[in-house]
């Protein structure tokens, strides 16, 4: 696929809460193809909508994006050549140019109220017609520039009457464009409505805008949701209307990102359903005060959660699936990005952050787990630390399991598995274990292959097999069935401790009567 150069793509949310998880896909995409071709990143804040701007969702985003690793060229902090970059700060470039539409008879002035569309409306549809919007149809009935006398118009326009600026759609032809992920896509302009370009408080729709900073920013590239490709043929007629159609730049749209279950969009509800975040990091209400847990405070890594996120929709036509940054950098193309919605299936993302956090330094993950105990004001030696993460790193899957499943050697067990009690726990263990406690009350420094040696030895002098015993050691000591292996777990705890918990056991488990 040959791309123009130098490419420039731009990711363009809106503040109107927390970032949802396929907006950060969509950035993802944008940037790989940036750093893939040496082009530029940028970020435009497209808060055109007054009414549904949210205080601190700007902020939210770029700490999102940073969070992840994508970092921003332009915009934002960063700034640039063709700021602002926030919408709102813009809004004589967009209105510059709606009068150039108008100007060039591609744009009208409209002045009916809401009431009065709505009874439009209604007169199509008692009418049997199955398009209500207003149209090149539907125009001609209303109360615009196009049908009311120019000194009207200029009288209204004069006394301050609220109008908005309409696109005039022409009646008949075609309007194509090439997507580089669906291909052709062609729509008659009869199907497209006369969309508002410029609304009654002054502000342009994202239509519009989007248009006008795309072409004046230089963007090559717009890759963005597929639900915004209903509206990819009006925006080429924008290009064309103003005579930018030589400098449009290339669509790709991308796939949904589907419920688990493959049916339907996913979306917030969803999520808070299946008890999974939708957001990237936790976002907090600053109306309601409803806090959302984001993907970061659930535990995800940035990189596995980007891994993860890359192949909802992408695939290197390979068979590999751990990639770094770096990797999907040199690997990411337009052309394998498939047309149909992606699955999203949280238990992949649950095995991405497995294996980043498996590969993770055990310093690392010693580090982890010494802030965890800490937190829960118990002291962790860095020695110890290493061990447990050692013994665990296969059992996690995110880092607050290495407390979860650590903590058994810091605090003994206070209660013990009543199915395992009444299956393994009788007179032979008893006898065993009296013994297995004298040997190790004094073993300061025993390894898990001495620990094992002294178990089985233990068992062979009782007359039992060691293996019909290591069940109910493993409740003596940690309470239930689970946890890493059993000798390395007795070199952890150390001899003195290991005896103390069996003698706790000896004490409080009961041996039924024969």
């Amino acid at each position: 696929m040959s791309l123009a150069s130098p490419v420039r793509v731009r990711f363009a949310p809106s503040p109107t809460g927390g970032l949802h998880i396929g907006g950060i896909r969509t950035a993802l995409y944008n940037y790989l193809l940036a750093r893939q071709t040496g082009g530029t990143m940028i970020l435009r804040i497209e808060d055109t909508d007054q009414n549904r701007f949210v205080p601190g969702a700007e902020q939210y985003i770029l700490d999102a994006l940073a969070w992840v690793g994508i970092q921003i060229d332009e915009g934002g902090p960063a700034g640039g050549p063709f700021g602002p970059y926030r919408q709102s700060e813009r809004l004589p470039i967009y209105r510059e140019h709606a009068r150039q539409l108008l100007a060039a008879g591609k744009a009208y002035y409209a002045f009916d109220t809401e009431s009065e569309v709505e009874t439009m409306r209604e007169r199509l549809k008692a009418q049997g017609s199955d398009d209500l919007t207003y149209n090149s149809r539907s125009r001609m009935t209303m109360k615009n520039s196009l049908t009311l006398p120019a000194e009207e118009v200029k009288q209204r326009l004069a006394t301050g009457q609220p109008y908005v600026i309409r696109l005039k759609v022409p009646e008949s032809g075609d309007v194509r464009l090439n997507d580089l992920i669906r291909g052709e896509v062609v729509m008659q302009t009869a199907r497209i409505d006369d969309k508002v370009l410029i609304k009654s408080d002054g502000y342009p729709t994202y239509h519009l805008a989007n248009v006008v900073d795309d072409y004046l920013m230089k963007v090559t590239h717009v890759i963005r949701g597929e639900e915004w490709l209903p509206s990819a043929p009006l925006h080429v007629l924008l290009y064309e209307s103003l005579g930018w159609a030589d400098a449009m730049p290339q669509f790709a749209h991308l796939p949904l990102l589907l419920k688990p279950d493959g049916n339907g969009k996913l979306s917030k509800r969803d999520a808070q359903r299946l008890g999974f975040p939708i957001f990237p990091l936790t976002w907090t209400d600053p109306t309601t005060g409803e806090e959302t847990t984001g993907y970061r405070e659930a535990g995800y890594l940035p990189e596995a959660l980007v891994n993860f996120l890359a192949l909802l929709g992408w695939n290197p036509g390979t068979t590999q699936e751990l990639f770094t940054l770096e990797q999907l950098i040199a690997a990411f193309s337009l052309d394998r990005i498939s047309k149909a919605g992606a699955r999203f299936d949280i238990q992949k993302a649950h095995w991405f952050n497995q294996q980043y956090l498996r590969a993770k330094p055990l310093s690392e993950l010693a580090a982890m787990l010494s802030a965890a105990a800490t937190r829960d004001q118990l002291a962790c030696p860095p020695d110890k630390a290493l061990k447990i993460a050692g013994a665990l790193r296969e059992r996690i899957a995110f880092p607050a399991d290495l407390w979860i499943q650590g903590r058994l050697f810091f605090v003994a067990p206070d209660h013990y598995d009543e199915q395992i009690v009444s299956k393994k726990w009788n007179a032979d263990v008893v006898r065993v274990f009296g013994e297995i406690r004298q040997q190790l009350m004094h073993a300061e420094n025993l390894t898990a292959e001495e620990a094992k040696t002294l178990v089985e030895a233990a068992a062979a002098h009782a007359g039992v097999k060691p293996g019909s015993i290591l069940q109910a050691l493993r409740l003596a000591l940690t309470g239930g069935a689970g946890g890493p292996d059993l000798m390395v777990t007795i070199e952890i705890l150390g001899g003195p401790e290991t005896a103390q918990r069996i003698a706790n056991a000896l004490q409080r488990i009961p041996v039924k009567a024969a």
